[in-house]
């Protein structure tokens, strides 16, 4: 399973520990993952996926699942989160 955001491709990041004789070594910042499920209102069901905590608020900030997804770039979104934005817009095209 990839450590990366399925909504908003966040992944991890590379550093370094510095300790405080100023010694460098390497290490990973990986990013804060739940897996959720979210609620589609046009498709009437719930979709679980694995996303960042930041992403999360975002989705509610922007009023749900649906809103999200319809100003999210495609380039950014998992496969299967992608699949779901063609599903609702498919919904909302023949509704």
């Amino acid at each position: 399973m990839s450590r990366r955001c399925e909504l908003t491709g966040k992944g991890p990041m590379t550093g370094n520990n510095v300790s405080h004789a100023n010694n460098k070594t390497r290490r990973r910042f990986l990013p804060n993952l739940n897996d959720v499920s979210l609620r589609s209102e046009v498709l009437g069901r719930n979709i679980k996926l694995r996303i960042s905590a930041a992403a999360l608020r975002t989705v509610d900030h922007r009023g749900g699942l649906d809103k999200f997804l319809a100003k999210a770039k495609d380039s950014e979104l998992s496969d299967t989160a992608l699949k779901v934005k063609k599903e609702i817009a498919k919904a909302q095209a023949s509704a």
